[in-house]
C-alpha cells in the first residue's frame, strides 16, 4: 500500500478515534491483520486503564489513541492489505485497506432500538434477555449451564430478571429518547443481577450508552458485583461500599432502583431520588416494620390486635404512602405486581417517572392521612 492509502485509511482512524474517547467504558479491542504476500502479520490491542496496549513485531507499546493511529499510519504501507476490526459492545466496524482503496463497514449487534424486542425461547414467552444473546452474562450470574441452556433450578430466577426487564423498558425508552445516554442509580445493589441485566439490555439489544453506580454498605457483594463487572468488561458500572445517606453523588442520574431494601432503606432512596430530582424511579419494597410499629386506626381495635393483620395492613399502608409522597412531587405513580406471590410476598413494584412540579394538595393529604394514623415516616426526612 502506498501513502495515498495510509492518508486515507487515517482519516478512518481518526473517527474511530474520537468513538474511542467519547465511549471508551464500551470499547473491547482493536484486531488487525496486516498481510504481505502470504504472510500474515496480527496484532491486538487492549485497554489498559488509560492506555491501549498491544505487541507487533517483537515489541511492546503502551500509548494513547493518537500514538496508535500514528503508529498505524507508519505501518500501513510496509504492506500489501490491512484488516481492522474495532469492537465494541453492541458493535463491530470494520476498516479494509489495500493497494486500490480503502472502506469501512459498521455491523450493529443491537436490535432496532423502536421495537420491542421478543423471541420465544421456552415455552411461549417472549423474552427480553436471550441466552443465545446474552450468554456471557446469564453464565457470570449462574443462570446458564455449561451446556449452554438455562439451568432448571434457575429457570425461575431467569423469569424474574427478564420479567423485571420487560416492565422497566417502557420507561427506559421514554427516559433515553432525547438523550445519548442514561445514569442509572441501584440502591442496595447487592450482587446487582439486575443492574447487570439492564446494562446488557441498554448496549446490547437497545444500542444506548448508560452508566450505572451500585450503592451498597454489605462489602461483601460490593467486591462481588466488581469481580462479575471485571468479567464482563462491563467498564461503564461502579461499586461503593457505602450507606445510601452518605453517598454524595458526582453526576446527575435519570434512574434510581431500589430492590428489597429493608424499611426504611426504602424511603431512603426515594427520598435521595427526590433531593436529586430523579426523573424515574423503579421500586420493590421489602419487609415495612416503621409503619407498622406506630400507627392505629381508631375504631379498627378489634381487627389490628391480631399482629399478622396489622402487619399486612402496615405493608398496604406504607406502600400507597410513598406513592402519594411521590405524586405530590409530580410522579407519575403506578403499582404492579412484579413476580407471583408464590415466589415471594414481597412482590408489589412501584414505578414513578417525574412529570410536573410539586403539587401541594397532595402533599397536604399526605400529611394528614399520617397524622390520623399517628406515623411520621421516614420518606422525605
Amino acid at each position: 500500500m502506498n501513502k495515498q492509502i495510509a492518508e486515507k485509511a487515517d482519516l478512518f482512524l481518526t473517527g474511530l478515534q474520537g468513538r474511542y474517547e467519547d465511549g471508551k467504558d464500551f470499547f473491547l479491542f482493536i484486531q488487525i491483520d496486516f498481510s504481505s504476500g502470504n504472510k500474515v502479520y496480527s496484532l491486538k490491542v487492549e485497554r489498559t486503564g488509560e492506555l491501549l496496549s498491544y505487541h507487533f513485531m517483537g515489541n511492546s507499546y503502551q500509548t494513547d489513541f493518537e500514538e496508535f493511529r500514528i503508529f498505524l499510519k507508519k505501518q500501513i504501507p510496509e504492506f500489501d492489505e490491512m484488516h481492522l476490526n474495532y469492537a465494541e459492545r453492541g458493535r463491530n466496524i470494520y476498516i479494509r485497506a489495500d493497494q486500490k482503496t480503502v472502506v469501512s463497514e459498521t455491523k450493529d449487534q443491537s436490535e432496532n432500538p423502536l421495537t420491542p424486542p421478543g423471541i420465544a425461547v421456552m415455552g411461549d414467552r417472549e423474552y427480553y434477555i436471550k441466552p443465545d444473546k446474552a450468554g456471557a452474562l446469564l453464565s457470570e450470574i449462574g443462570i446458564l449451564g455449561k451446556n449452554g441452556k438455562v439451568k432448571n433450578d434457575k429457570i425461575r430466577k431467569y423469569n424474574q430478571i427478564d420479567h423485571f426487564i420487560e416492565l422497566a423498558d417502557p420507561m427506559l425508552r421514554r427516559l433515553c429518547a432525547n438523550k445519548k445516554s442514561l445514569r442509572i442509580i441501584d440502591c442496595g445493589c447487592g450482587k446487582s443481577y439486575l443492574s447487570f441485566a439492564l446494562n446488557f439490555y441498554m448496549k446490547e439489544v437497545l444500542g444506548k450508552n448508560c452508566y450505572f453506580t451500585g450503592l451498597d454498605y454489605n462489602s461483601g457483594v460490593i467486591a462481588e458485583s466488581r469481580r462479575i463487572a471485571e468479567e464482563l468488561h462491563y467498564s461503564n458500572m461502579k461499586f461503593i461500599e457505602t450507606d445510601i445517606g452518605a453517598y454524595e453523588p458526582d453526576a446527575q442520574y435519570d434512574m434510581l432502583l431500589t430492590l428489597h431494601a429493608c424499611d426504611t432503606a426504602t424511603d431512603k432512596a426515594l427520598s435521595f431520588a427526590l433531593k436529586y430530582k430523579i426523573p424515574g424511579i423503579i421500586c420493590v419494597p421489602c419487609c415495612h416494620k416503621e409503619l407498622n410499629a406506630q400507627y392505629h386506626m381508631d375504631g379498627f381495635e378489634n381487627i389490628l390486635k391480631y399482629g399478622i393483620l396489622k402487619a399486612r395492613i402496615a405493608d398496604s399502608l406504607t406502600d400507597g404512602l410513598r406513592a402519594m409522597y411521590l405524586e405530590g412531587h409530580g410522579y407519575d405513580v403506578s403499582m404492579l405486581e412484579y413476580i407471583s406471590p408464590i415466589d415471594t410476598p414481597k412482590n408489589l413494584m412501584i414505578k414513578a417517572i417525574r412529570t410536573s412540579g410539586r403539587k401541594e394538595e397532595i402533599l397536604k393529604r399526605y400529611r394528614k392521612i399520617c397524622e390520623s394514623l399517628g406515623a411520621d415516616l421516614s420518606i422525605g426526612k
